[in-house]
Parts: structure tokens; C-alpha cells; sequence
């Protein structure tokens, strides 16, 4: 471990760490070479870069000595967006299920995109909606990406849920409670503020205020 870790050091796309980075930073790297591209398609072979999509990349395994952080790159993949949904609620404990594919929301047009990391959902989300109430939450190693609040979260499932009825306050509860799987608690502390801002946003009127109804209930 300690010779791997002595290559790792002296690589010279070490400093790169887990974090995505562009073709352009790859650039003064291949200073010397009259064919740089050719280079990153070596190092592409080799398993020493992974193209995440066309122009932008991540070390590869053994080179990087902490892991990739999904949501960092869900941001970096498609812009603007923030990791939100299932993925948040599940990254904020709400629900117990893991949720393996990073959700997130986007202004522009929904999309999955596809990486040798694994998929990433986009849906997309109007504009008086998008980012009501976010954080910057940090990985260990120091680098942010852009999240939801628990109650943002919620939000932007019950808008962005097909065919979710729920406009009764018994239904809201069974989706809440049963179908997702939420303690009354965590349900209790959501932010009503949050919740109102996205009601009068006018897109799921009756289910956000049916959502809203269920947590005065529960506070």
C-alpha cells in the first residue's frame, strides 16, 4: 500500500483528485506533446482518466484515494441543477431506502444522463419552483455541491411525481407516510415557509397545500 500510494503522489494528474475537472484542465498537463489528444486517449485506454461525457473526466481508479462524490458530479454533468427528490431525501435521512441514481432538478429540459459512474436523472422544474430553499453541503474531502433542503426535496417530488393524486389530506398522509416511508417527526419539522413559497408557485396547488395541511396537523 505504501509503494501504491507513492505512485498515486508522483502521477502527474495526482492533484486532481476526485473532483471532475474539463478538458482544458488537462491541457497544461500535455504542454510538451504536439498531440495532446492522443495522450488523453492513452490515458482513457489505460483507465487512468474516465470520460464522464465529451470534455469532462474524473481519475481513475487507483489514482484517486477518495471516492467520486455522485451529487458533486450530478451538478458538473448538466447545469444549472441541484441534487434534489428521492436522492436528497434519502442523502437527508427522511426516507430509509438508498437511493443509487442521484436525482436531481434542472431548469432546462429533463434528461438522463448515462456515465461509467453509473445513470443521472434530470427532471425539469419551472423556473418559480427551482431552488426555493437550498444548501451547499460538503463532502469529506472539502469540495460542495448544491442540494436541496429536506423540504424543497419533498416539494419537488410531490410537483414532479406523475400521477400523484393526493389532494386529500388522508392521501397525502398514506403517500407520506406509508409510500414513502417518513416518520411523523421529520415530517413535523418541514419548513412551512418553504412549503408556501412552492404553493404559490401555482404548479400542484392542491397537493402542496394539502402537504402543508398534513404538517400544521403533525406539529
Amino acid at each position: 500500500m505504501h509503494k501504491l500510494n507513492i505512485q498515486i503522489a508522483t502521477h502527474p494528474l495526482s492533484k486532481l483528485g476526485s473532483v471532475p475537472f474539463s478538458h482544458g484542465v488537462l491541457l497544461p498537463y500535455l504542454a510538451g506533446y504536439k498531440r495532446p489528444n492522443d495522450k488523453i486517449a492513452r490515458w482513457i485506454a489505460c483507465g487512468d482518466v474516465v470520460q464522464l461525457q465529451r470534455g469532462m473526466y474524473v481519475l481513475g481508479q487507483p489514482w484517486r484515494l477518495a471516492p467520486v462524490s455522485l451529487p458533486l458530479v450530478a451538478n458538473m454533468l448538466f447545469g444549472p441543477s441541484y441534487v434534489s427528490r428521492e436522492f436528497a431525501l434519502s442523502a437527508h435521512g427522511l426516507i430509509p431506502e438508498s437511493v443509487p441514481v442521484p436525482t436531481s432538478v434542472t431548469t432546462r429540459r429533463g434528461r438522463q444522463v448515462t456515465t461509467p459512474l453509473g445513470m443521472f436523472s434530470y427532471a425539469h422544474l419551472p423556473l418559480p419552483l427551482y431552488g426555493v430553499d437550498l444548501r451547499i453541503e460538503l463532502n469529506p474531502d472539502g469540495t460542495a455541491f448544491l442540494m436541496a433542503s429536506p423540504t424543497q426535496a419533498l416539494c419537488d417530488l410531490v410537483v414532479l411525481k406523475k400521477h400523484l393524486q393526493a389532494s386529500s389530506k388522508k392521501a397525502m398522509r398514506l403517500f407520506l407516510l406509508e409510500d414513502m416511508r417518513i416518520e411523523p417527526d421529520a415530517i413535523a419539522q418541514l419548513n412551512k415557509n418553504v412549503i408556501t413559497q412552492c404553493l404559490l408557485a401555482g404548479r400542484k396547488a392542491r397537493q402542496l397545500h394539502t402537504l402543508l395541511q398534513c404538517v400544521e396537523d403533525m406539529t
